[in-house]
């Protein structure tokens, strides 16, 4: 099994595998008489012609490390974006294409708990990945016709050790 190292999530990192979702400088203005900061335009939804945004709340369990990744998911017809809502780190794990249509190298990124994810339509990724407690996110992704929910096993296996990185 090869060990994936972990990197910070950074917009500039993550930017060949989709949008971090967090309030940074340059996108806020103030709205509401002051009142409110809005954090405008962080990642574009994008659904197809023929799908339509759902919006919804996944809970998921702690994973247990070390964690095994022996497959990846992707959803070709649409973007996929995850926002924990409880302010809990968590582990992104994502590939690019291959040339055979599979998944690559896979890389793994550490949320602060502040930042989401906006995968890109067609982006190889792994399930969700909460660290020490059950986490809820906020999840906005495609419905409609077609098969939207590509599943591959990984020919080679890969392994993260988090023991430090778990809040």
């Amino acid at each position: 099994m090869i060990a994936l190292r972990v990197e910070p999530l950074t917009a500039e990192a993550f930017a060949p595998f989709g949008d971090v979702i967090e309030a940074r400088e340059g996108t806020a203005f103030w709205i509401n008489d002051g009142q409110a900061q809005r954090f405008h335009d962080l990642a574009r939804v994008e659904t197809g012609t023929d799908g339509h945004t759902l919006v919804s709340l996944f809970r998921s369990a702690p994973s247990v490390f070390p964690l095994a990744v022996q497959q990846m998911e992707r959803h070709p017809l649409g973007s996929q974006a995850f926002m924990p809502l409880g302010g809990h780190p968590f582990l992104v794990v994502v590939a690019a294409t291959t040339r055979d249509d599979l998944p690559g190298l896979p890389r793994a990124f550490l949320s602060t708990g502040q930042q989401g994810v906006n995968y890109r339509p067609g982006l190889w990724h792994h399930a969700l990945v909460a660290l020490a407690v059950s986490s809820d996110f906020l999840v906005i992704d495609r419905g409609g016709a077609g098969t939207n929910c590509d599943v591959v096993a990984l020919s080679q296996g890969y392994g993260i050790v988090a023991p430090a990185l778990i809040d």
